[in-house]
């Protein structure tokens, strides 16, 4: 295979992230002293700035990390549901549909996600971390190809507020390939954050307390107090009290054991554990032994993955409100007993009904005749010279509701990720946070390496990170090479998403997979469509590796994207 750029190597630390100048933020940052959250941190809201149009600084920003002494632990960077929303709302005044707007809007997280990884494992200040947001909100920086396509294709949305079109349609167009962006707004935003963090040193306060200071003008100063007054004017529940009680969960991760490594994820308030449930079906159902890309193994690979999905949608959403039967569903007896419905010769019509307790009624099959093309969410990953690594995916798209006017952002819509029926386990309700896909992921290898990886897509992230594993440590490739391998993706499930479409027998493949294997893939029973090549964006991976055996850290960079790895 062709490569479109090579994997990059250093002794010393590595960065890869979704925009070239989020990489440049967070290797500025290595190179200045930090280590891997500083830096992480520093890239990650940088994205929030290059990627304004699928990342909110006020938005999600799940993390995944370990220590140089080896701890790995998870920052739940979602926020809930405000205490006064209205569970029954949607189905009573809105047909069971979620409309666009602030109805839609949950805690933001983000920033406490950041400033709560600084302060438990970061080096630096929060002004430190920001200076690189700033300068690309205040100074702006160059539209590009994927950036111009989503404005365009969403002008009508955000031409519904006045105050995100004067944004992302200056001069009442879609900017071209090449302008300059500017967010000068956004820039003030964080200024007054950085303001805040240097008032409190100066009366004394120390890293921690500063970083604390920085976070409060967030969630109970100026910030707060215009953000939840334009939400309640605008007839959103979100609340001064809601911002102020909020704080992101620390918690363990959720791990399997795989080919001598340990796959780390976020727990069941994120998709992490899909990814691990479809690792440990594939190693069962013998996937690794069937040649790499044959209509065996796609078969295969598809079948898996409807399965780790029909779980995914019958038991799990948040675990403080959910009773999720997550040990069942990744012990050897379930998994097995999940393997062994997979039929070789035909694929399912749809999901398979669940095994563990009572299923969930599944909306009615989609028709549109194209996949949808998985554009959403950013990601970084960071290594370290003392072998901390760090794991984020923020995310948030700015075209469903309203930008915040003078602040510059769009706090969390997040809420489109719940069901209006507050029964289901993804479910929402005052208090309970939404299922999140973005699941951040870390790999242990029993030889001292380490891997932060993940990627944007919605819906795709855990079926293009099974497929980069499989890659890489199955068949041998390198990371570059890994990540940029033909994919395939199955929208057999309700998607997360409202409006929640589901296609029963889809499997959406790279146009690059040979129309053989496609055949062979129809003949058996999938409805193959295609990605076109322009479109060519799902589960745009990106990761960094660090091998022990070469004295060497590796990262690789999806090229779908203004992406880019940098290691030194």
């Amino acid at each position: 295979m062709m490569l479109t750029r090579e994997t990059v190597s250093g002794t010393r630390h590595a960065v890869s992230a979704g925009h070239y100048l989020a990489s440049a933020a967070g290797f500025a940052v290595l190179e200045a002293g930090g280590n891997a959250v500083d830096a992480g941190c520093a890239a990650g809201l940088a994205l929030g700035v290059l990627h304004p149009d699928l990342v909110s600084i006020a938005g999600v920003a799940p993390i995944t990390l370990r220590t140089a002494a080896g701890m790995v632990e998870t920052i739940a960077g979602v926020g809930p549901w405000p205490a006064a929303t209205d569970a029954q709302f949607f189905q009573r005044e809105h047909g069971a549909k979620m409309p666009a707007g602030v109805l839609r809007t949950v805690v933001p997280a983000a920033p406490c996600a950041w400033i709560t990884a600084l302060q438990r494992h970061g080096s630096m200040g929060f002004a430190e971390i920001a200076e690189h947001a700033i300068r690309f909100a205040a100074e702006g920086f160059a539209v590009y190809p994927l950036l111009a396509e989503n404005i365009a294709n969403h002008a009508a949305e955000y031409r519904r507020w006045p105050q995100n079109a004067a944004i992302y349609l200056p001069n009442d167009r879609a900017p071209e390939e090449g302008e300059l962006f500017v967010q000068a707004d956004l820039a003030a935003t964080l200024r007054f954050m950085v303001d805040e963090e240097r008032a409190a040193r100066a009366r004394g306060a120390d890293r921690v307390a500063g970083l604390e200071a920085a976070r409060d003008a967030f969630y109970r100063g100026d910030i707060a107090r215009r953000m939840a007054d334009f939400i309640q004017a605008e007839g959103g529940w979100l609340s001064r009290d809601d911002l102020a009680a909020f704080r992101c969960p620390v918690l363990p991760p959720v791990s399997v054991q795989w080919r001598g490594r340990q796959i780390f994820t976020g727990g069941p308030w994120c998709q992490g554990p899909t990814l691990l449930q479809a690792l440990r079906m594939a190693e069962r159902a013998g996937l690794a032994e069937l040649p790499h890309n044959s209509p065996d193994y796609l078969h295969l690979l598809a079948e898996v993955l409807k399965i780790a999905f029909a779980d995914r949608e019958h038991h799990v959403g948040d675990p403080d409100f959910v009773d999720v039967p997550l040990a069942e569903m990744l012990s050897d007896a379930h998994v097995a007993a999940r393997v062994a419905a997979i039929d070789p010769a035909r694929a399912h019509p749809g999901m398979m009904a669940p095994l563990i307790g009572r299923g969930q009624a599944v909306p009615p099959a989609s028709e549109a005749a194209d996949p949808p093309v998985e554009a959403g969410t950013s990601y970084v990953a960071v290594v370290d010279r003392w072998g901390g690594a760090f794991s984020s995916a923020p995310s948030d798209a700015s075209w469903s509701s309203p930008v915040v006017p003078g602040l510059g952002f769009v706090p969390s819509n997040r809420g489109s990720q719940n069901r209006t029926d507050p029964a289901h386990p993804a479910g929402l309700a005052a208090g309970r946070r939404p299922r999140l896909t973005p699941m951040p992921a870390l790999a242990l290898g029993a030889d001292g390496s380490v891997m932060p990886f993940g990627s944007p897509g919605n819906d795709v992230q855990p079926q293009a990170l099974l497929q980069v594993l499989m890659n890489l440590f199955v068949h041998g490739m390198s990371p570059q090479a890994a990540v940029e391998a033909p994919r395939v993706a199955s929208y057999a499930f309700p998607g997360t998403s409202a409006p929640h479409d589901h296609f029963p027998a889809r499997l959406a493949v790279e146009s690059r997979i040979p129309e053989a294997t496609r055949d062979a893939l129809a003949a058996r029973g999938h409805v193959i469509r295609l990605w076109p090549e322009r479109t060519w964006l799902a589960g745009c991976v990106e990761l960094v590796r660090k091998d022990p055996a070469r004295g060497l850290i590796s990262a690789a960079a999806d090229p779908r994207r203004p992406a880019a790895a940098i290691a030194i």
